[in-house]
């Protein structure tokens, strides 16, 4: 019994052990194409804007560009850790290890879209300052405008990253919560052999 026991053990935790794995190559796999994405928003803003900064006259474009500048090096000094962090992130981690990860990755993305509401929220505010500080009005419209607009795309970003994420969760780890099965006599994992001899064999672990 044990002979024949111990083959089936490998078949199964081989069979489990690769889905996890290729879930967790994928995951960082998302997040590196993210951060690519973030990295070019910021790159293409950075000298877009940097050119705007130093061409066009003093008023409320020229404080939109210099907040671009300083608001995209921020974005490019958050992209690259972000890309090098996920090349270098381990995929062998355990189940549960995996479930973390996962649940910390969407979690981030969540609580960035609400930052970022505050983010356009203190951009309409800056506007609406503008209207009373005749002194500052072009600096504050200029801020103001910047601040919706990369705040209305960090919004967008986090946004989609969540829900990315949040469907790659649901289409892969749910398969593999689905292979756990609970017994009486212990946690097993199911899986299928030929029809004609099984329809479903079992292996406790």
């Amino acid at each position: 019994m044990k002979l024949f026991c111990l083959p089936l053990f490998f078949i199964s935790y081989f069979s489990f052990a690769q889905p996890l794995l290729e879930f967790n190559n994928d995951r960082e796999q998302i997040n590196k194409k993210l951060m690519i994405g973030l990295g070019s928003w910021a790159t293409a803003n950075f000298i877009a804007s940097g050119i705007g900064w130093a061409t066009v006259p003093k008023g409320e474009a020229r404080y939109f560009h210099q907040m671009n500048v300083m608001w995209n090096t921020v974005n490019i000094g958050l992209a690259i850790p972000g890309y090098i962090k996920a090349k270098k992130s381990s995929s062998t981690l355990t189940f549960a290890e995996s479930i973390r990860k996962e649940h910390q990755t969407e979690k981030i993305f969540l609580i960035n879209t609400g930052i970022d509401i505050g983010y356009m929220a203190s951009g309409l505010i800056l506007r609406s300052e503008a209207k009373s500080n005749v002194e500052k009005r072009a600096q504050f419209n200029g801020y103001g405008n910047s601040m919706l607009m990369q705040g209305g795309f960090l919004f967008l970003f986090d946004l989609t990253a969540y829900a990315i994420h949040n469907r790659h969760s649901k289409k892969s780890l749910d398969n593999l919560l689905n292979s756990i099965e609970m017994t009486n006599n212990g946690i097993g994992l199911k899986w299928h052999l030929e029809p004609k001899l099984f329809s479903r064999n079992q292996l406790l672990l």
